[in-house]
Formats: structure tokens, sequence, C-alpha cells
């Protein structure tokens, strides 16, 4: 861990100043943490604020590049409107990436910061990711991928090093939760943002509530999976998600898995 942890910090130094998307998430955590160890004050957060990411996930942003002493900018980003985002077609990631990550190397030239860095880590290569598409054009770095982390090595550098995203469970930002060529509006972002809350505030952890139509299909961890097998947790769960403004409240037996609403698209490219 030591080794590969020397590693990213040299790497980082080599960059000589960067500028950190920041999510507040495992990855992109052990990265500003990283960046401020190697570079000091000439490593900065940029956090984007929009409706596809939770406001408890902005409020921690802020707290965390707080507490480390770093300087952190954040930015309003209308992420509906950039043009074909809110129809979510399969390449909905690329789109959006391309625009976000635009204004962030703008507002990391504006810092007079050399490089911008994003928490890409080895264990994204196994999935469909489009936006990293758009990462690699922008020439964006991503210093976890380059030093060769997986996730649960940094899950365990974390730890370490006491951050307190160690054991988080893992995020992405809210679109993700919306099947295909579902279009995607602020109302529909907004309830399921409101029904992850309510859920992560009842106790369950690794969980996401996937949207096809009216229908919210819950992917949960084994843990979470057993309790809602519970009649009276059923009920509670299925009368609070229909108050929410779905129809239909479902359990994926399948569980909680990343990057679920990707096979379909694989499937079609395949």
């Amino acid at each position: 861990m030591n080794v590969k942890y020397e590693r990213l910090l040299e790497l980082l130094r080599e960059m000589g100043s960067v500028a950190v998307a920041f999510s507040a998430g495992v990855d992109s955590t052990l990265l500003l943490r990283a960046a401020k160890d190697a570079l000091g004050d000439r490593a900065a957060a940029v956090t984007l604020r929009s409706a596809f990411v939770p406001r408890r996930e902005q409020e921690a942003a802020t707290e965390f590049c707080q507490a480390l002493g770093v300087r952190h900018v954040v930015l309003d980003a209308e992420v509906l409107s950039i043009p074909g985002v809110a129809e979510n077609p399969p390449e909905r990631c690329y789109l959006c990436k391309r625009a976000l990550f635009t204004r962030i190397r703008e507002a990391a030239a504006e810092l007079g910061l050399a490089w911008v860095a994003e928490g890409s880590n080895q264990d994204d290569l196994g999935d469909y990711r489009p936006g990293m598409k758009a990462i690699r054009e922008l020439g964006i770095r991503s210093p976890l991928l380059e030093a060769g982390l997986s996730k649960a090595e940094i899950r365990e550098i974390s730890r370490e090093l006491g951050l307190p995203t160690w054991d988080k469970p893992a995020m992405a930002c809210l679109a993700t939760r919306f099947v295909t060529g579902q279009p995607i509006e602020a109302a529909g972002l907004a309830r399921v943002e409101q029904a992850e809350a309510w859920l992560a505030e009842r106790g369950y952890r690794q969980l996401r509530v996937r949207v096809h139509g009216d229908l919210a299909r819950l992917e949960l961890d084994a843990a979470g999976q057993e309790r809602l097998r519970e009649p009276a947790e059923a009920a509670a769960v299925n009368e609070t998600l229909r108050g929410f403004g779905f129809r239909w409240v479902t359990m994926d037996l399948g569980g909680y898995r990343s990057g679920s609403m990707n096979a379909a698209i694989s499937r079609q490219e395949s």
C-alpha cells in the first residue's frame, strides 16, 4: 500500500500543480488528500453543484475541504441544459463529462493550475464508461489509475490515512438511476434523491433506486435485501416511496451492482 501511495505522490509532484475534480466520494477524497500532501497550496478542489449530485454529497465536499485546508471552488452546472443530456441517450455520460470537465479545465486555468485530475481507478476499466472518452480527449489526468490503484487498495490506503470515506458506500451521479432512453427531468432526479436519502437514514447502506418509468427498482446489498424481506419493513418502504411519487416499488433479487443500467447498452453494442 505504501509503495503505491508513494507512486501516487510522485505522479502528482511531477504534475506541478493540479485542480482535483472533487465529489467527496472514496476515490476523489484520497486523490485530493494525496494532492495536498504532494503539492500543498499548488493543489485545489473543484466541485460541481448540479441536479445530478445529492445535496448531502455537496455538503460533505465542503466540510472535507475545510478540514483539509485546501482551496475549494464550487461551480454551478446546469446539467440538464447540456445538449443531448436530458434525452438520456447511451452516450449521455460522454456528453455530460465533456461539458463539465471543459468547465473544470477553464477554472483550473483561471487558478493558474497546470492540470486537472479525476478519480478513476483500475476497476473502472471493466465497465461501460463513455465518460472516460471525454476525459482522454480533454487531457484530464487520472493519477489513481496511473498509479495502478484498485478500489480495494484505495479503501485500504484511505483507512490507513484516517480518511472518513474509507468505508463509504460507492456513489454515482443520479443520472445513472434512469434507464437509457428515458428522459431525465429535475422532478425525477429530486424523487430519486429523496428516496435514497430516506433509505440511507433508515439504515440501508449500499443501495440504488433505479427508475423504469413509474417503477422504482431497489438494488440493495445482502443485509438490505434481508431486511426488506420483513413484511412490516417492505410495507413501510413501499408506502414511503409511493408517497414520493413512484407507482410501483420492487426489489431486484440480483442485489446491488455497479453500472447495472449499462447491461442493456453493452448487449446492443455487442
